[in-house]
Parts: structure tokens; sequence; C-alpha cells
């Protein structure tokens, strides 16, 4: 789910009944998939919800420069810079899983 710029994963959904004066309310739990931020959302039933193109692949990290990854995608063969994670031990000509969404990258498997 695309929200406020950023991409959710949606955690879980609940439905309250319509009152005497209104429509039928959704309360979604989210977690960022970049940040792993939880939220809840509230919002009517009827209300649209934007979805996110995720795109994913693999690419071979060229050097690390600061907090920066230069890395090369497998199948473009495009330099891609990523944010550096502590979460995995990364170094140059290791391979790495990549996913994009709105404009922002992750880390998401080293090799």
């Amino acid at each position: 789910m695309a929200l406020e710029d950023s991409a959710y994963k949606i955690l879980s959904m609940s439905k309250s009944k319509p009152g005497k004066h209104g429509s039928a309310k959704a309360r979604l739990e989210l977690e960022d998939i970049f940040t792993g931020q939880k939220k809840s959302h509230v919002g009517t039933v009827t209300d649209s919800i934007n979805v996110p193109i995720i795109e994913k692949g693999s690419a071979i990290i060229t050097h690390m420069q600061g907090s920066e990854i230069h890395a090369m995608d497998n199948k473009t063969y495009e330099t891609l810079i990523l944010p550096q994670t502590s979460e995995f031990n990364l170094e140059p000509g290791g391979e790495i899983q990549w996913m994009e969404a709105m404009g922002r990258f992750r880390i998401t498997r080293d090799h």
C-alpha cells in the first residue's frame, strides 16, 4: 500500500459496522517496507488504495563509498546506488538482492 510517499505492507485489517451517520470504517495496521516502522491508518471501506510497483533484482557490489553501496545490476548492467545497511556483511565483489519502490532502494539479501 502506498501512503504518504512510502510503501507499506498490510499486517492486519479490521472493519467496523456503519453507524447512524456515516459509512463503515476500516483500520489497517501497516509496516514500512524500508524502515520497519509500524503505523495504523483508518479510512472508509470505499476509499481507494494505491498499490506501489515494487521491482526486485540482483546486483554485484562494485565499491562502497561512505554510506552508499555502488552495485551493477545483473540484468541491465546499470549502476545502482543503494543505502548501506549494517544488517548484512557486504564486501566489493559480493552479490546482493535489492528492492525498489517509489524511488527508494533497499538491500534485501546478500549471497
